[in-house]
């Protein structure tokens, strides 16, 4: 066992006046500032000694260096594998990025309405659905609500490093990481800059077009690309503990850090998550819900730094726990990697039954 019961500290605290059932689309208003109520004192619960187990023999039967962490945000217990290492986050990070431009709605500093031009000068690398639009034009209006559904839901590089930018830069999101104390979570400078890092670059804006980047970066010796890619699976830009990010997601379920308007809003774009649709949420039980966001890295050589899901499971009857599963190196088949987290989402189910009785998980 990797991890004990952290069950006081952090409370439940009522999110009331919240449908969840809103598009993930629908863009709301500036906010006031909300007063919140202080955290409720959980009752402390150890650590579920089954679901340990199973979380340990998950971890040691990998082939690669995972992490696992699960807590219980109702009952305030935390389990896992490997869970206070630091992991390449990769799109993982986005939620920061989000959560920063929340708390800035709520704070009335922008608003999701607010429009922005993206042009060429904006686009990065990778997947960027949205320099489809740009490219019609040569430049795209939308909103920062476009944009944060855009990054949560597809993943779109460009559209989260505009986002990003807009409220502040990442000074900004590791400012939000600090005062929030959200704890082992690195934040980098973007996705230009930090995937050129990895590739042993420095990032030049000509990069973002006609696959310049890579050109350049196959164009490198192989000694300067592995030990580039080595130097950040070793010690990552962006590196997080997987208890570190369960934690943060029991939070933002429990409504501690956004208002209770920007937390529904947030967790129904993580609703619609596009990516990964066989990495947690394939091990989901009828009735069960998965709030969730991806993360995958670079490959070098067959393997691959960054492979990750995290979110928030919710049962039928009601109850949720937060799941980080993070990859840090691994070559094994992409079927294997997603069996694994299929396999730690059924043990959180599995646990949760035996907790509450089969006929929780099938109302």
């Amino acid at each position: 066992m990797t991890s004990v019961a952290r069950g006081l500290g952090l409370g439940l605290v009522v999110v009331a006046a919240t449908q969840m059932s809103a598009s993930a689309t629908t863009q709301h208003a500036v906010p006031k500032p909300q007063r919140r109520a202080p955290p409720v004192v959980p009752r402390q619960v150890p650590a579920p000694k089954e679901l340990g187990e199973r979380l340990d023999a998950i971890g040691q039967g990998f082939d690669g260096l995972v992490g696992i962490a699960v807590k219980s945000i109702d009952d305030g217990w935390e389990t896992g594998w490997k869970d206070r290492d630091l992991y390449p986050q990769q799109s993982v990070s986005k939620l920061w990025v989000s959560i920063t431009a929340l708390d800035a709605v709520d704070h009335g500093r922008v608003s999701l309405d607010q429009q922005v031009t993206l042009t060429n000068a904006d686009l990065t690398l990778f997947h960027e659905p949205i320099a489809e639009e740009v490219f019609k034009n040569g430049s795209y209006t939308t909103t920062l609500g476009d944009l944060m559904v855009r990054a949560i839901t597809t993943s779109d590089n460009t559209a989260n490093d505009r986002l990003m930018r807009a409220v502040g830069g990442p000074a900004a999101v590791r400012a939000m990481i600090a005062r929030k104390h959200l704890g082992a979570i690195r934040f980098a400078n973007g996705e230009r800059d930090m995937q050129s890092r990895i590739a042993g670059l420095t990032w030049s804006q000509d990069y973002a077009l006609n696959g310049k980047f890579f050109q350049v970066r196959d164009a490198l010796p192989m000694s300067v690309r592995t030990a580039a890619f080595n130097r950040y699976i070793a010690d990552p830009y962006d590196g997080a503990s997987p208890a570190a990010i369960a934690n943060a997601l029991a939070r933002l379920k429990r409504g501690e850090l956004l208002s209770a308007q920007s937390t529904a809003h947030l967790l129904d774009i993580m609703s619609h998550t596009h990516t990964g649709l066989n990495r947690l949420k394939g091990g989901l039980a009828p009735g069960w819900t998965l709030n969730h966001k991806t993360g995958t890295g670079q490959e070098l050589g067959g393997i691959q730094a960054g492979y990750n899901d995290v979110g928030i499971l919710t049962a039928p009857d009601g109850k949720s726990y937060s799941v980080a599963v993070m990859i840090k190196k691994t070559s094994t088949p992409l079927p294997v990697r997603m069996t694994m987290m299929n396999n730690v989402v059924q043990a959180v189910i599995a646990e949760h039954d035996r907790e509450n009785g089969s006929a929780a998980s099938s109302q």
